[in-house]
């Protein structure tokens, strides 16, 4: 049996507009997605496939690869969502689904399945290498998204990363030195990053948005003090919720926080971006927010 891992990952800079170019800071996370392939030569022409979240079986399903047909299944959408997406990996693939073999795939996901690390861009990329086929397109074809994701998937880095006018990216080495000053906050809820891409797309928008937040990134990238690090969080911030004209995360759950609290991704879920100050972890609890991470905890 054969194993595959790609990272999950925290986008940091440039959230919705990176898919209109805008550069973007993303680093890995040290949770993410296992994949495990056994292949069987038994002229069944099969997919059993199991997928867990953290160790406990939450979908199951039996696939006919040659009648592309879900056989049987716990969930009947999730299922039906794999079988689209294998049958893209078909189409991609010199290796893969060729022959009559059964293959016995399973997944494991690290994280809580409501963290946003990227449970579909793991598993994008791990199929992508087991199949040998492009990450990028497989994504596009059975998600879209800006791709900056399964950048850090299959670099297994903090990366740069801009899709347009074409996808092109670099790893680099993100390790600010104030870095055990940080901390990440989720705030119990899940953020549909389609809805939230629709409202982006609703917004009238220009290059120089885009230039403002690849300049940002830039700079985020160079900070070598907290100070300065946090000043770029806050006017990153404030420019997107400018633009959106919604509230800060800040404004609308930490009025009172005596440092930067910066939004990650798609706003209004997920996690969020802060600093360490005196009684930070009871602030908070206080506030209803328990799951607080250390930067190295989190990030890879």
């Amino acid at each position: 049996m054969g194993e595959i891992f790609s990272p999950g990952k925290l986008m940091l800079t440039s959230e919705y507009f990176a898919m209109d170019g805008a550069l973007v800071l993303a680093v890995p996370t040290r949770l993410g997605q296992e994949f495990s392939f056994e292949e069987k030569q038994d002229e069944q022409s099969l997919v059993v496939w199991e997928a867990f979240h953290q160790g406990r079986l939450w979908l199951k399903a039996v696939i006919s690869y040659q009648s592309w047909q879900v056989l049987e299944t716990n969930i009947p959408s999730s299922a039906e969502f794999i079988l689209k997406t294998l049958k893209n990996v078909q189409a991609l693939s010199s290796i893969k689904f060729k022959h009559n073999s059964t293959y016995h795939l399973k997944t494991n996901l690290q994280f809580p399945a409501d963290y946003g690390l990227g449970s579909s861009s793991t598993l994008m990329n791990n199929l992508a290498e087991w199949a040998e086929i492009d990450p990028f397109y497989l994504n596009k074809i059975s998600l879209g998204g800006s791709g900056y994701d399964i950048a850090v998937a299959k670099e297994k880095s903090a990366v740069l990363y801009q899709s347009v006018p074409e996808i092109k990216y670099e790893k680099v080495n993100f390790d600010p030195p104030f870095k055990n000053e940080l901390l990440f906050i989720h705030l119990n809820q899940k953020q549909d990053s389609r809805e939230g891409i629709s409202f982006y797309r609703s917004k009238n928008k220009s290059q120089k948005h885009v230039d403002e937040f690849s300049d940002l990134t830039r700079n985020i990238l160079l900070c070598d003090e907290l100070e300065n690090f946090s000043r770029l969080m806050l006017i990153h911030e404030q420019k997107i919720s400018d633009f959106l004209e919604i509230p800060t995360v800040k404004e609308l759950y930490f009025k009172d926080c005596p440092v930067f609290v910066k939004s990650l991704g798609a706003w209004g879920g997920d996690f969020v971006m802060s600093s360490k100050f005196d009684g930070f972890r009871d602030y908070f609890w206080g506030k209803g927010f328990t799951a607080i991470f250390d930067y190295s905890d989190l990030v890879y």
